[in-house]
């Protein structure tokens, strides 16, 4: 009887949290399209960081990418800023006409890295930072969407997060599924409902006087949802700036993946420390939608180990109850259809997104398909980072040498 009770909280409290991601995610999509780009003349001028650790191999592409985007060449400068780097990243980046800000201090995340950027930076004219990931190459017009958004008002803003890889294997395939519904699902939805978008690691945009005014205070693996969770504690509305487009690099080794989600995971776990109850008491507060947003997104991964749990709890009822044969015998003949259709729901979204973004099914079909496996492979990353705290960034090594020009619209 306890066991069932338990069950009943658990089941609740993790068709509550799924609930409130669906019903907003499709009421978004479904409502009229509130993020309706401004175009101006005026332009401002960028400065445009790109932290790299052992980026010799793809750093070059993105330099070239960025020096051939569409704006006045006079109005944005490429910053590379190496750091624990062994091989001739800078070198590289030199070469292809980068300025360098040298990283001599101890570093232990991405936003240590960016901190002391923006300090070496403090006395330099531009209006706008934009932070990229040095394996992305990036859209000829990504700075003429940039400089529109923050002539619109906003002084952070999140671009498209697109696939350079999409179709090298079912790992690859999935991330990009990942990232479409994030895109389509959460910061598409959240524009049209009158909130945020959130910040996805790359193709970022900050305006310098907020940096200049509030400092870049993140202290997590993952800096960019921190710094989300920051923005919704200041009502700082983040914009998401749909046509302008970064092209990632996704790994297409499971091993690569399992090391780049459990940084992920860890990070949100320290966020959820960090920030969750603040963002309870600020939407209780103020009714701020971002700040609720926010704090679910951190409670991500303890919710998907309390699915497990959950699920095995209700395994060792039956087990203790004497159910165990039935159930075995249901599964084997109706139980089946209901995680089959479990199985077609997932496929239908991830097949929906892909449409409704334009995106080729034939380039997908990998990730379209076995996307769910890849959410499942989450659930021991995720009890590992709970189990075992992860304080060390651990590099994730790029490959991939593609220019913006053979990127396929898929």
């Amino acid at each position: 009887m306890i066991l069932l009770i338990i069950h009943y909280i658990l089941f609740s409290i993790i068709f509550i949290y799924g609930l409130y991601f669906a019903v907003l995610g499709i009421l978004g999509v479904i409502k009229k399209n509130k993020n309706i780009e401004v175009s101006s003349k005026k332009k401002n001028s960028f400065a445009i960081l790109i932290p790299a650790r052992n980026e010799e191999k793809v750093i070059g592409n993105l330099i070239d990418s960025l020096n051939e985007l569409d704006y006045p060449k006079s109005k944005y400068q490429v910053y590379v800023i190496p750091n624990n780097c062994t091989d001739n990243t800078k070198d590289v980046a030199i070469k292809h006409g980068a300025r360098i800000i040298e990283c001599n201090i101890k570093t232990r995340t991405k936003g240590d890295v960016l901190k002391y950027a923006f300090n070496k930076l403090e006395d330099e004219k531009c209006d706008a930072y934009l932070i990229f990931d040095a394996d992305n190459v990036v859209s000829k017009d990504f700075l003429i969407h940039a400089n529109n958004y923050l002539e619109m008002g906003y002084q952070v803003g999140q671009g498209f997060r697109d696939a350079k890889n999409p179709s090298d294997n079912w790992i690859s395939g999935s991330y990009s599924i990942f990232y479409l519904i994030q895109n389509v699902f959460f910061n598409h939805s959240r524009v049209n409902l009158n909130a945020s978008s959130s910040l996805n690691g790359t193709g970022l945009m900050i305006k310098k006087s907020l940096i200049t005014k509030r400092g870049f205070k993140t202290l997590s693996l993952t800096e960019d949802m921190e710094f989300s969770g920051q923005c919704a504690l200041e009502n700082e509305k983040i914009a998401f700036m749909e046509s302008a487009i970064t092209y990632d690099e996704y790994p297409n080794k499971f091993k690569t993946a399992w090391k780049q989600r459990k940084r992920w995971s860890a990070g949100v776990l320290e966020c959820r420390k960090l920030y969750s109850f603040k963002l309870f008491k600020d939407f209780f507060k103020t009714h701020n939608l971002s700040s609720l947003d926010n704090a679910m997104l951190f409670l991500g991964p303890t919710m998907q180990v309390l699915s497990l749990i959950d699920f095995l709890l209700i395994w060792l009822y039956r087990i203790i109850s004497n159910q165990f044969v039935s159930t075995i015998s249901y599964i084997l003949t109706i139980g089946w259809v209901f995680y089959l259709l479990g199985y077609l729901a997932d496929v239908t979204i991830n097949t929906f997104v892909v449409k409704y973004k334009q995106k080729s099914f034939k380039t997908l079909y990998k990730g379209i398909f076995m996307f769910l496996i890849f959410i499942f492979t989450w659930i021991p990353i995720n009890i590992l980072c709970i189990l075992k705290k992860q304080t060390k960034w651990e590099e994730i090594k790029h490959n991939r040498n593609v220019k913006i020009d053979e990127i396929k619209k898929v």
